[in-house]
């Protein structure tokens, strides 16, 4: 029997999976870090540059300002990143030296684990990207993307995972399953093939519940030696999230495996993340049925709900079966792009294109034309002859072949001297008035009662009535008067 640990991702994935673009503001989350901390984590799945845009654009709290209060909240557990090598906020990709600058300041205000993933399974891009973490000073977890396709075999992952643990750069590698489609009988010849080959560092997995089998998944792991499992606390599992942190924990000692954690602390993070979904009135994962088409399609939820209310919206609801059927020959046209964002709404838009216009590949986006010209990196296997001579041949092509990212000087010399590191950053690839909407509303607010929630909103919406004149709150032992 093993010794297995937990890495939570409650905070970021399970919330980016389940609530969406809303996210956690700071209050929310420093009002449970303490007791997260006491929970025994392997490590928090924390933030990434995506999530990092969203407090600047949907809270206007600043993203720099919120690790340096959660690492000096949780002391004891590594803070991860989730990073693709060389993107910042937005998806295009960076100067060097910029990510350079990026990873610095990310270790100096508290990051110090950070989980690499490039879903093209560049192997050079990775090497590069990991010396460059390391040289900040950061702890590299290098994922494979895993994914169901002609491409991607045991040999493809055992080739990729030999490749970078070779790298006196990374420690740890871990097996990301974005979709949830690993299964326990693949598991069983994926695991002992990357073990082989990773010269005794350690392997993780995080696993989607989107089809049902991450948690039966997880047990097979345990069973075959994986070092760390991914899971999500109370509301954030589940659903398209990861397996529930309480669940599997109870599942392993059952089976007899160790799971050294603190019981009390995870039942109060449970209970927190329950109240703060009942008063911010979010939803609550739930498991997941098994649904075999997911396997062929791959396409993620929030996809296809916009690509259905697409086709609502143009009277073609009845389209969508020739959509998804689409979407499957797309993806073998692109060399199997891993259905993990941005790919699947690459892929989904010029399937949509594909069934609703007069020809195939007649409208191409330009994010289609920015894959084939890999400035996303480059594809896993080879785009289709007929398909990338037609789309170099656009004149759109030429126009985007063109574009140049700057580079670090450049970027520099569009803002005013002095200017701290962390604006700077923020400004570099963000709108300037968002950046600006930030900084003038100030520092965070750093508490959060979930309890008193539905009180607060009552008392504002009664507030903004003008016919209101005085507000009267009484009860057994307690008033309270505003006039």
């Amino acid at each position: 029997m093993a010794e297995i640990r937990l890495v939570d991702v409650s905070v970021r994935d399970g919330n980016q999976s389940l609530w969406g673009a809303t996210g956690l503001n700071t209050a929310q989350q420093l009002e449970i870090a303490p007791v997260l901390d006491r929970i025994g984590l392997q490590a928090l799945d924390f933030t990434s540059s995506t999530h990092m845009g969203i407090a600047v654009r949907t809270h206007r709290e600043n993203p720099w300002e919120l690790i340096r209060l959660m690492r000096a909240a949780m002391p004891n557990t590594p803070l991860q990143f989730i990073t693709t090598g060389f993107r910042f906020i937005s998806w295009e990709t960076a100067d060097r030296d910029l990510m350079q600058l990026v990873y610095c300041k990310l270790v100096e205000h508290g990051i110090s684990r950070f989980a690499l993933v490039d879903a093209m399974h560049d192997i050079p891009a990775v090497l590069d990207a990991a010396r460059m973490i390391h040289s900040a000073g950061g702890e590299v977890l290098v994922g494979l993307t895993y994914t169901v396709s002609e491409v991607h075999d045991d040999a493809f992952y055992a080739h990729f995972v030999s490749e970078v643990a070779k790298s006196p750069h990374v420690a740890r590698v871990y097996i990301k399953d974005p979709t949830g489609l690993l299964t326990p009988e693949r598991a069983r010849t994926l695991i002992p093939a990357l073990r082989q080959v990773l010269r005794g560092k350690p392997l993780e997995l995080h696993s989607h519940t989107t089809i049902g089998l991450a948690p039966l998944t997880y047990m097979t792991a345990a069973e075959l030696g994986i070092d760390v499992l991914h899971v999500a606390a109370g509301p954030l599992a589940n659903g398209t999230s990861l397996p529930s942190a309480t669940r599997i924990v109870a599942n392993l000692r059952e089976l007899g495996h160790r799971v050294d954690i603190d019981d009390r602390a995870l039942a109060q993070v449970v209970d927190y993340f329950t109240r703060l979904a009942r008063a911010e009135g979010l939803p609550a994962g739930t498991p997941q049925e098994y649904d075999a088409a997911f396997l062929h399609h791959q396409i993620p939820g929030g996809v296809m709900t916009t690509m259905k209310r697409q086709l609502r919206e143009l009277r073609l609801e009845s389209r969508l079966p020739a959509v998804i059927e689409e979407v499957q020959r797309v993806r073998a046209e692109l060399g199997y792009p891993i259905m993990v964002t941005p790919f699947p709404q690459i892929v989904c838009a010029q399937a949509l294109l594909n069934v609703i216009g007069t020809e195939r590949y007649g409208q191409v986006p330009d994010q289609v034309i920015r894959y084939v010209i890999g400035r996303f990196g480059r594809p896993t296997m080879p785009v289709d002859p007929n398909v990338r001579d037609r789309i170099l041949s656009l004149p759109r092509t030429k126009e985007l072949m063109e574009e140049r990212t700057p580079t670090l000087k450049e970027l520099r010399e569009r803002f005013a001297p002095g200017m701290p590191d962390e604006e700077f950053l923020l400004r570099a690839v963000m709108p300037g008035d968002q950046v600006d909407a930030m900084l003038a509303a100030g520092p965070a607010r750093r508490r959060y009662n979930p309890d008193s929630r539905p009180l607060l909103k009552l008392l504002g919406e009664i507030a903004r009535r003008a016919d209101t004149a005085r507000i009267v709150v009484e009860k057994p032992n307690f008033r309270l008067e505003l006039s």
